[in-house]
């Protein structure tokens, strides 16, 4: 890629490794230095909250902000009824009403953070596409809508033929779901002026449709951007971690446990993930990312304060890494330690080692726990336990217990 942006946005998109594929750099890029351009990612409710994979599509809708772009959060209300397929191996499993309403109100507290809302020209607005996929008339939309779309092209996209490939079934309803992803593009377009959609490379299919069926119906050209799908340099889908999913939201992923995750990042990502997912200059991204040694470890520290502080606040970054110096550096147990409450009943008759370590978090089976205990991982108030049979009861826990599982992930298991 050789072409030099003349738009902050695009710029920024290139320089800080944002940008997988365009549908046509250079007019989008003159779009941007003309006026403001309202951009828009959609995201699916089907949990309460999201997750760290999606926080590069969050950052992109902040960085268009900034850029003096309009970011467009698009609730899936109407989509997550039906699922997108891209890249799945089965079916999504399908939602009420109620809890596709209720996952939205957990997803939006997690933009406030990162873009503004409200009536300007460059604020944030949040719609859903239940507003205009719910009415719909099926015949209607078949004639007006459907005709625009090749069966033969359809099955041509990669997320649908690797599905094929495998004969794994893939459903009427599913089959729908680019249709009408492609749709939201023209309502949103008709509706609010919006002139480029982005998201991840595996949408680009979608995208692509988008922006022909805008062109096929209204005639008016809009553009589609990309990101690439991430995985860290060990191979891990971004955004999991080994105790699950690393949720945006306080409530499902506590600060502290936010922090940690950044601060755990390999050596390999340090520079590219600053360039991500904080606003550091860039060469100061670089010269962090290119340390070494002990000093890589205060680079990730760095990275760990700037991303909590974005998504959670300073007082909670400084909190959780005063939280890790307490128990990494001083063997203390920290006041923002992941802490599991246990009843006293539960005690009555002892409760083993392994299942502590599985109600904390610290192992993701019994399986796991015996495992890390038989390789010398497990440690109980910073001393190895060797012992899978052991037992606690109500007296064992007159203190808090501290678990530690490796060097790094700990947990707080009292009493009430």
């Amino acid at each position: 890629m050789t072409y030099h942006p003349k738009s902050d946005f695009m710029r920024v998109m290139m320089t800080r490794g944002f940008l997988a594929d365009c549908t046509d750099y250079q007019a989008l890029d003159e779009a941007l230095v003309k006026g403001v351009v309202p951009g828009y990612i959609g995201f699916d409710a089907t949990a309460k909250s999201l997750h760290v994979g999606s926080l590069i599509q969050i950052m992109m809708l902040r960085w268009l902000q900034k850029c003096g772009g309009k970011p467009i959060v698009l609730m899936g209300g109407g989509t997550t009824k039906v699922g997108d397929p891209s890249f799945r191996a089965d079916e999504r499993p399908l939602l009420t009403n109620a809890q596709i309403d209720d996952n939205i109100a957990g997803i939006k507290r997690a933009f406030a953070p990162y873009v503004t809302f409200g009536e300007g020209a460059t604020d944030a607005i949040m719609v859903n596409n239940a507003e205009w996929l719910d009415d719909l008339n099926y015949l209607g939309f078949l004639r007006d809508i459907g005709r625009h779309f090749s069966v033969n092209r359809m099955l041509s996209f990669e997320s649908v033929k690797s599905r094929l490939d495998r004969e794994q079934s893939l459903s009427f309803l599913e089959f729908n779901y680019m249709i009408l992803q492609a749709y939201d593009f023209l309502e949103l377009n008709r509706r609010y002026g919006c002139l480029v959609q982005m998201g991840g490379s595996d949408q680009w299919g979608n995208i692509v449709n988008g922006v022909d069926l805008t062109r096929r119906v209204i005639d008016h050209e809009v553009y589609g951007l990309t990101s690439p799908l991430l995985t860290t340099s060990d191979g891990k889908k971004m955004g999991k971690s080994a105790n699950g999913a690393v949720w945006l939201n306080a409530d499902l992923l506590s600060p502290y446990e936010f922090w940690q995750f950044w601060r755990n990042t390999t050596d390999a990502d340090v520079g590219r993930f600053l360039k991500l997912y904080t606003e550091m200059p860039l060469e100061e991204c670089d010269r962090l990312g290119a340390l070494a040694g002990s000093e890589i470890n205060a680079a990730k520290i760095v990275l760990a304060n700037a991303v909590t502080t974005l998504l959670h606040g300073a007082e909670a970054a400084a909190a959780a890494e005063a939280t890790a110096r307490e128990v990494f550096e001083k063997g203390g147990v920290g006041d923002d330690l992941p802490t599991v409450h246990l009843d006293p009943a539960e005690l009555a008759e002892g409760l083993g080692i392994v299942q502590l370590f599985v109600r904390a978090g610290l192992a993701a089976s019994g399986k796991d726990a015996k495992r890390l205990i038989q390789d010398g991982g497990a440690k109980v108030n910073d001393d190895v336990v060797t012992d899978a049979s052991l037992r606690y009861g109500a007296g064992d826990l007159a203190e808090p217990l501290k678990l530690t599982a490796g060097k790094k992930r700990h947990a707080l298991v009292t009493l009430g």
